[in-house]
């Protein structure tokens, strides 16, 4: 069980390594998007409401998010056949990677214990992890909202020198 760390403990530090499937079934690395911005954005579980609302506001933005050399990757630890009902029913259009042995969920320390009406169990926290061109983290959302999750990102990308000076 990891314990989630605080945004400070984040910043400036190179990006844990992962290798894991994407949608497609192709194999995945930190190093894939190198030389570009990367938002590795962590999400509970496909087709539930907060995870659409988020998803869709990122296939919406993905323009200005291109624009802004961000690259945009989910992750979750629904399997690859669930990240692709999810992605054919909003027309997503952005990499979601299959954490299904819970790697970088792990390492990224978002796999925590929650709570609901009581009954304690493990899942993911909402958290991302802005990643400059270098592979270092510039940023750490924690627990983000996800109907305002994009507009941040967009944001701090658009003053990207403060976080990345």
């Amino acid at each position: 069980m990891s314990t989630t760390k605080k945004q400070s403990d984040w910043l400036g530090k190179t990006a844990p390594d992962f290798k894991v499937k994407d949608q497609d079934g192709n194999d995945k690395s930190l190093s894939d998007y190198a030389g570009k911005y990367l938002l590795l954005y962590f999400y509970p579980k496909d087709l539930t409401p907060g995870c659409t609302t988020e998803a869709c506001n990122f296939r919406d933005s993905k323009a200005d998010l291109d624009s802004l050399d961000l690259e945009i990757v989910g992750v979750s630890c629904d399997p690859i056949d669930k990240h692709n009902k999810f992605i054919e029913k909003y027309d997503l259009n952005f990499t979601l990677l299959a954490d299904t042995e819970k790697e970088i969920v792990e390492k990224y320390g978002v796999w925590v214990e929650k709570s609901m009406y009581g009954k304690k169990y493990m899942g993911i926290q909402r958290d991302s992890f802005l990643i400059n061109k270098e592979g270092k983290i510039i940023k750490h959302y924690i627990k983000v909202k996800p109907k305002d999750h994009v507009a941040e990102v967009i944001k701090d990308l658009q003053n990207i020198s403060e976080l990345d000076g």
